[in-house]
């Protein structure tokens, strides 16, 4: 039971250490905000000299109590040790550093490594509570898209850093906070980046016997119906790596040249032949 807990532990440890080094190395000096509650920490610190990781931690701990309701046991316990371990190693990462001299990179910097950091967290089963909770919260009582309220409070704490950061290292924050984002989605989704088609033939049958054999890939095979003629068609849907992906048409034209084909992007495949050998 322990050792099932271990990993996730890792990964949210080893996460909270890059969100403190881009807040005490890249953000700080820099003199850099953030969005959420990091934001207003960083607010804080700047005006009064305050510990980012204590201002953190303080302001999350009401929040634990209210979002038990909203997570349950095992996601909570995840909440606060990715708030605690963000905020003792913020905490323990605190020093004199010198800024960069190059803001967009120091912007950048911090944008990838709070994003891994983040990412990290999140794909564990945790998170660093703040505006997650209340996010969560607000889309339970009325309805509102997690994604919309996080962004609004974002946008809401940088916009009111502006006063005291300036309004050159605001816009900075924005590509810092945009860079984040894209990082946290990169780090979630994952690294494995397969493809996923459609086809749709009169020949279903034939091209999936095909499949199967000479490229030894499952294809499931859906009921679908004309929206035009009303007859009815076989669908095929098949996920192949990237480099498969090319002798996957080519088996697909050999037997049915005027099959209709739609590729897409999926990322994170769990299954046979991806994430385990095949037996």
């Amino acid at each position: 039971m322990l050792y099932k807990h271990i990993k996730p532990i890792l990964m949210i440890l080893t996460g909270a250490f890059l969100f403190s080094i881009a807040i005490n190395y890249f953000a700080i000096p820099n003199k850099l905000a953030e969005g959420g509650f990091t934001g207003i920490a960083l607010v804080l610190h700047y005006l009064f000299g305050y510990s980012p990781g204590t201002v953190i931690l303080v302001m999350n701990i009401p929040l634990f109590f209210i979002g038990y309701k909203v997570f349950g046991k095992r996601a909570l316990l995840y909440t606060i040790l990715g708030t605690v371990s963000v905020s003792v190693a913020v905490w323990l990462t605190e020093g004199d550093y010198k800024p960069i001299g190059d803001p967009l990179l120091a912007a950048l910097y911090t944008g990838v490594l709070i994003g891994g950091g983040l990412g990290l967290i999140f794909r564990a089963g945790g998170t660093t509570g703040g505006v997650d909770i209340i996010a969560r919260m607000v889309h339970k009582y009325w309805d509102w898209s997690i994604g919309r309220t996080m962004f609004l409070f974002d946008l809401l704490v940088i916009a009111g850093s502006t006063f005291i950061i300036g309004r050159e290292k605001a816009m900075y924050t924005v590509v810092a906070v945009f860079v984040g984002s894209r990082v946290i989605d990169f780090v979630v989704e994952g690294l494995n980046t397969s493809k996923a088609a459609t086809i749709i033939s009169g020949k279903a049958v034939s091209i999936s016997e095909k499949i199967t054999r000479e490229m030894d890939r499952g294809v499931t095979l859906l009921k679908g119906r004309g929206g035009y003629t009303g007859t009815d068609k076989e669908v095929l849907y098949v996920v192949v790596s990237r480099n498969e992906l090319p002798k996957m048409k080519q088996l697909v034209h050999s037997i049915d040249p005027y099959a209709f084909v739609v590729v897409h992007d999926v990322r994170d495949v769990l299954g046979e032949g991806f994430t385990y050998d095949r037996e």
